[in-house]
């Protein structure tokens, strides 16, 4: 059974950081590509960052670009999101995603972690 398990959400205030983190089991994670979507209220679930299965590339949506980092341990099947200079509207609930060759089309989703972020 493949699972996912995000931790590291919370509450911050805008300029804070956090960092998210993702544990992956029941599958071969270093075969794969990984992903942090995020749904913000009222809001359509929209990629964040992917990265693939050797960490060698990775991608960023423009709003994140210099603010976020994504990396991955693929001794340890854990991929993170470094989030800093965070702002209001990166309120939302986060997702780790992965489980197939393309970041994009996720086989496998986690139940998400919330990240709010106050002015």
């Amino acid at each position: 059974q493949v699972q996912l398990e995000e931790s590291g959400g919370g509450s911050v205030q805008a300029g804070g950081s956090l960092k998210l983190s993702c544990e992956v089991s029941g599958l071969t994670f270093s075969d794969y590509a990984m992903a942090w979507f995020r749904r913000a209220p009222g809001e359509e679930r929209e990629v964040v960052a992917g990265i693939t299965w050797s960490g060698k590339s990775t991608y960023y949506i423009d709003p994140v670009k210099g603010r976020f980092t994504i990396s991955r341990d693929n001794t340890k099947n854990m991929v993170y999101l470094e989030m800093n200079s965070l702002k209001p509207e990166d309120t939302a609930v986060y997702y780790c995603a992965g489980g197939s060759s393309s970041w994009m089309r996720p086989n496998y989703w986690g139940r998400g972690t919330q990240v709010t972020v106050s002015s």
